[in-house]
């Protein structure tokens, strides 16, 4: 347990990890803010799981730890629904509590009633936390060492003792009939130090100072039987310069308030006791023990509302702090239950510090894509693998085939996967990415300055210096504004840099060429090699599936041309 910088359920605790933070448009691009807005009705809950899911490391244990949980979360949803009702509790005591207020004029025993009142809830807020976290069927280390942090948390506030001293002073300001005070004197009857000894629910009756102290000395418990502090901490130190003054302005107090001398009374007489005014302002009693207790132990009121305030601290700002955290798992399993509900197919993501292989995905698909279908079975899923054979694809197919479509779906599963949750395929195995970097075509009003070309160029050197092998890029119809020779030209030389580097790469294209030429790029490479990938047609129609072969566009174009009867010998003979 880390005590200095608490407990999260991103990281493993004592871990020091750099995220990388992805731009709003790469969440754009890859159709992800599609996924984030429908994970929620809350705007502010919205932008946090869209906040947690563009923080991306490439620490694969990170991954790990978030997979462990989301699968806990997801399989439990009971566990989602106790939390729930749990953090609708925090946010109530949070926005209606008084630990945080604060004021010039120090408040009585009437509002010390209501903390502690509070006080219990935030450590029925623990408990319940703790217990609910202790279900035998969770496996994540990280719920495990939540449970162990909670417990830790509880045990040194020394909640449990704590309870037992707020169910014996469980009472209503309204029951409290008198206050007993004691002060502790000297050899030569100074007052040294004043404390509050008892909260009754009785008012006192006997008047004399000797039959009280024996009642005090002959009380092995130092409590009422009614409500009772514990008598270890009643008695609040006087300074070396108000010792003097303790007894003048205890008398002007008491003398102010109640209109008598705490030390005579109408017949003159030593007594124990002061009576207050006896007129109509007698209704206002409350009003009267607030000021002579504030006036008197206005310190000692004080230190013990400022202890119950760090009790609270402990209960509810480190519990409080992890709401959006479990809020992020708890939307996030919520809606793609929902979604498997409805047939679409996710797995547990598997990531891998290193390999030959550095990402395998069986029949993936584009999660947006099924989020907007009604019958979800008509998914084309996918297979690809990243390996130093196939490191940048040139992927090339027929307009509406499903390009665009297959580049969204693979940053996809990156982000969701390095996210902890589960992805739209039937497996993943993947090294994560240290960054993601998207490239599509930018709108009009950003381009006014450089033109479309240069504004392509210019990313695409920023995108290129900041990638390592590590990184993901997914360009769309790169270097496709200007002309074929001049986009050609710029396409080969970005394709072989990025083959130097091994950058993990689908380039999506019209230029078939750049995909004829693959094989020549990686001869020419040192390791890294590129393949050429088309989404495949049948019979002229778009089957949305990729396979690894040489571009088919004219052959495409053929059929399209033989099926709507514009071929040379189809024009000329009228047929």
């Amino acid at each position: 347990m880390d005590k200095k910088t608490g407990f999260s359920l991103m990281q493993p605790v004592g871990t020091d990890i750099e995220y990388h933070k992805l731009p709003e448009h790469v969440m754009h691009d890859l159709g992800l803010e599609a996924f984030c807005n429908a994970t929620s009705d809350d705007a502010i809950e919205r932008r946090m799981i869209t906040n947690v899911l563009s923080q991306i490391t490439e620490d694969a244990n990170v991954a790990a730890y978030r997979r462990q949980i989301f699968v806990d979360i997801l399989h439990l949803p009971e566990l989602r629904k106790t939390l729930m009702e749990l953090f609708d509790k925090i946010r109530f005591m949070k926005d209606f509590s008084s630990m945080h207020r604060t004021s010039d004029e120090e408040l009585g025993l009437s509002h010390l009633f209501r903390r502690l009142d509070e006080l219990d809830s935030y450590i029925q807020t623990v408990e319940t936390m703790r217990d609910c976290l202790s279900d035998e069927r969770i496996q994540s280390e990280g719920l495990k060492g939540l449970r162990d942090y909670i417990s830790g948390l509880y045990e040194d506030a020394c909640f449990a003792e704590m309870k037992k001293d707020i169910a014996a002073l469980k009472m209503n300001a309204s029951d409290v009939q008198s206050v007993t005070l004691g002060v502790n004197v000297n050899q030569r009857f100074e007052a040294v130090s004043i404390g509050l000894v008892s909260i009754n629910k009785k008012p006192f009756k006997k008047s004399g100072i000797v039959s009280n102290f024996a009642d005090a000395i002959a009380s092995r418990d130092k409590l009422s039987d009614t409500a009772d502090w514990d008598g270890d901490l009643h008695y609040q130190l006087i300074d070396a310069d108000e010792k003097s003054g303790i007894i003048g302005r205890m008398k002007n107090q008491v003398d102010t308030l109640a209109g008598k001398s705490v030390f005579e009374t109408a017949s003159g007489r030593s007594s124990t006791l002061v009576n207050t005014k006896t007129d109509a302002v007698t209704s206002g009693s409350t009003y009267y023990l607030d000021t002579v207790v504030n006036k008197m132990l206005g310190s000692l009121v004080k230190k013990l509302r400022d202890t119950l305030t760090k009790y609270a601290n402990v209960a509810i700002v480190n519990v409080s702090g992890l709401v959006p955290e479990f809020l992020y798992y708890i939307r996030c399993a919520e809606f793609i239950s929902r979604l498997m509900e409805k047939g679409c197919v996710f797995c547990e993501a598997q990531p891998e510090k290193e390999g030959e292989t550095s990402m395998s995905a069986k029949g993936f698909y584009n999660l947006k894509l099924a989020m907007n279908m009604e019958n979800v079975s008509e998914i084309v899923p996918n297979d690809l693998t990243f390996d130093e054979k196939h490191t940048v694809y040139i992927l090339t197919g027929a307009n509406r085939g499903g390009k665009t479509t297959i580049t969204q779906a693979v940053g996809q599963l990156f982000v969701l996967a390095q996210g902890g949750l589960f992805v739209p395929a039937e497996s993943f195995r993947y090294v994560p990415c240290d960054c993601i970097c998207t490239h599509f075509p930018a709108d009009e009003d950003k381009t006014m300055n450089l033109g479309r070309l240069g504004e392509e160029c210019v990313r695409f050197k920023e995108m290129f210096s900041a990638a390592t092998e590590k990184s993901l890029l997914l360009l769309n119809e790169t270097f496709s504004t200007t002309s074929f020779e001049e986009g050609y030209y710029i396409a080969r030389d970005s394709v072989k840099a990025l083959l130097t580097k091994s950058v993990r790469t689908i380039y999506n294209t019209h230029m078939h060429k750049l995909g004829e030429d693959a094989d020549e790029f990686t001869r020419e490479s040192t390791g890294a090699g590129a393949a050429s990938l088309i989404m495949q047609t049948e019979n002229g129609k778009r089957s949305f599936k990729v396979a690894l072969a040489q571009p088919e566009g004219s052959s495409y174009a053929k059929d399209i041309a033989e099926k709507y009867g514009v071929t040379y010998e189809m024009l000329v003979s009228g047929s």
